[in-house]
């Protein structure tokens, strides 16, 4: 499969039973609907078949006036349970992100001014989607066991490959990212 995969959330229709629920809640709610300005991306667990229990749908966004963003979310979200807004910095980037639920799902809605697919939410799932292509399931069924211990998902994978540092930064790595043949 290719990573172009991620573009379009059809996908998820084929997919486990999670993704197909995820693709239902996402069609139904028109959650993307709002976002179209900001190049939207489902990123995270549930995309590349990782997902647990209490597994959050994930979607990054690119703003060019984060004032605007802001108001679209604010305006198409701030009805939802548990609806919250928070403007921070995280790896020195201006970043807002909604917080909220549908159904039962947690949602969290990240923005910033890095283009989606530059994003370290995209590059990191790109990365593990191709870590889980190459290891093959029993890989896959052991980050999900992690994570079912509590393991956010890069420690999870940062401690079954034995990648020292931060978790973060080690999957970024260029020289893991050049084995895996990642652009």
């Amino acid at each position: 499969m290719s990573t172009d995969q991620f573009l379009n959330l059809a996908y998820l229709s084929t997919g486990n039973s999670q993704q197909q629920a995820a693709y239902s809640l996402l069609l139904k709610y028109d959650l993307f609907g709002p976002l179209q300005l900001f190049d939207p991306v489902l990123v995270g667990t549930i995309p590349i078949n990782i997902g647990i229990e209490t597994s959050d749908l994930d979607i990054v966004c690119c703003f060019s006036n984060k004032v605007d963003f802001k108001s679209v979310v604010a305006l198409a979200f701030s009805d939802f349970e548990n609806f919250g807004l928070t403007d921070t910095i995280i790896d020195q980037q201006e970043t807002i992100i909604a917080n909220f639920a549908v159904d039962g799902w947690p949602v969290e809605v990240f923005g910033q001014y890095i283009p989606t697919l530059q994003q370290n939410a995209y590059r990191h799932m790109i990365v593990e989607y191709l870590l889980l292509e190459h290891y093959g399931e029993s890989f896959r069924q052991k980050v999900i066991e992690l994570k079912k211990q509590g393991y956010k998902t890069e420690p999870a994978f940062a401690h079954l490959l034995h990648l020292s540092g931060d978790p973060y930064q080690a999957l970024l790595d260029p020289e893991l990212i050049g084995r895996l043949n990642i652009k």
